[in-house]
C-alpha cells in the first residue's frame, strides 16, 4: 500500500517554527514526510533536516519524498523519545527547530497489515516499530484483568473499561485473541446498547489504549519533550501536534515547566532554586485546525498544536 497521509497544520507548523534558510530543523516523528516537505522547501543548501521515525515503511516512503531537495538531510531510525542521543550521533550541538506530531498516521490505520485499525480484519500487532517484540496480541492476552482495566480506563479514557477487560480475560480463557475483527466484536458486545449506539464505534478508544500501551507512546512524549527543549539554540522552536487529551497535557505542562523556569515550591516567598525560564510561549494557548482543514481532514478534529521558543 502507498504511504498515504495528511499533514495536520501545515501552514501552522510552518509559521511557528519560524524556519531559517540555512538552520538546522528536526522533524522527529517524519511518517509520511509532509512536514518534511515543507521544512525542506523553506531551507537552501546550507540548511540541515534530520528526519526520525521508528517506522520503516515511513523512512522509506520519506527518501523518496525529499529526493532531490536542497539542504542536506539524515534520516534516523529511532523513536523520538531518544532525540538527544540521535543529535549527539550526528554530532549536532543545537538545533534552530523541530516539530513533533504525535500519535499514529494514516497510513498506519489504513494498512490493514499493520493491525492498528478496528476496521480492518488483521492480526493483532498494532507496532510502529515491527522490530519491537511486543505486540498488542501480547497486551490482549498476557495482561491482567487489572492492568487491561487501568490501560483502557486511563490511556482510552473508556467509561466501560471494567466491562471490556472482563470480557477480553473471559474470551481469552478459551482461546487466544487474535484478530483486530474478533477483539473489536468482543468490546462491542460487551458495552451497553446505548453505548453501541453512539456515533464513535465501540471499540475506538480501546483500540486508541492498546496503541498508546504497545508502543509507549506517553513516556515518550515526557522525555522527549525534556530533551526537545534542551537541544534548541537560543531563537530556536519547539511545535508539537497532539491527539489525545493526556499527550496535550504532557506537552502544556512541559512547556510551563520550562516557561517558569523556577522550581520552589508556591509557598516559599522568593525564589531560592535559582531556576531561570527557558522557553517562552510562541501563541497563547493552542492552535486548532481550520474549519476548511476540518472538512478537507477530519482526522484532524482532535489536533492542538503548540509551540514554544528558546530563551
Amino acid at each position: 500500500m502507498e504511504f498515504h497521509h495528511i499533514s495536520v497544520m501545515p501552514d501552522e507548523c510552518m509559521d511557528g517554527l519560524h524556519i531559517r534558510p540555512d538552520g538546522v530543523y528536526v522533524d522527529a516523528t517524519t511518517g509520511g514526510a509532509g512536514h518534511s516537505c515543507l521544512i525542506a522547501e523553506r531551507l537552501n543548501a546550507s540548511g540541515r533536516l534530520i528526519c526520525i521515525d521508528r517506522d520503516d515503511d515511513a523512512l522509506r516512503e520519506a527518501r523518496i519524498r525529499l529526493q532531490g531537495a536542497a539542504p542536506r538531510i539524515d534520516f534516523v531510525k529511532s523513536n523520538f523519545a531518544c532525540v538527544a542521543e540521535v543529535l549527539r550521533t550526528l554530532e549536532i550541538p543545537a538545533i534552530d527547530g523541530i516539530l513533533f506530531d504525535l500519535g499514529v498516521s494514516s497510513y498506519q490505520l489504513d494498512e490493514p497489515e499493520r493491525g492498528f485499525s478496528f476496521r480492518y480484519d488483521a492480526p493483532l500487532d498494532m507496532r510502529m516499530d515491527r522490530s519491537e517484540r511486543m505486540s498488542a496480541f501480547d497486551v490482549v492476552n498476557t495482561y491482567t484483568e487489572q492492568r487491561l482495566r487501568e490501560i483502557i480506563g486511563v490511556y482510552g479514557e473508556e467509561r466501560y473499561a471494567g466491562r471490556i477487560a472482563s470480557a477480553i480475560v473471559r474470551a481469552r480463557t478459551d482461546k487466544p485473541i487474535e484478530r483486530t475483527i474478533e477483539l473489536a466484536e468482543l468490546i462491542r458486545a460487551a458495552m451497553p446498547a446505548a453505548a453501541r449506539r453512539e456515533k464513535q464505534h465501540p471499540a475506538k478508544r480501546t483500540f486508541q489504549a492498546i496503541r498508546i500501551e504497545v508502543n509507549g507512546e506517553l513516556a515518550a512524549v515526557e522525555k522527549a519533550m525534556e530533551e526537545a527543549i534542551g537541544a534548541l539554540a537560543p531563537g530556536g522552536r519547539i511545535a508539537v501536534i497532539s491527539f489525545h487529551s493526556l499527550e496535550d497535557r504532557i506537552v502544556k505542562n512541559a512547556f510551563a515547566k520550562a516557561a517558569a523556569g523556577c522550581t520552589c515550591p508556591r509557598e516559599f516567598p522568593v525564589c531560592i532554586c535559582g531556576g531561570k525560564p527557558s522557553i517562552k510561549p510562541v501563541f497563547r494557548g493552542v492552535v486548532t485546525a481550520t474549519e476548511a482543514e476540518l472538512a478537507r481532514n477530519p482526522r484532524s478534529h482532535s489536533a492542538k498544536l503548540r509551540v514554544a521558543e528558546k530563551l
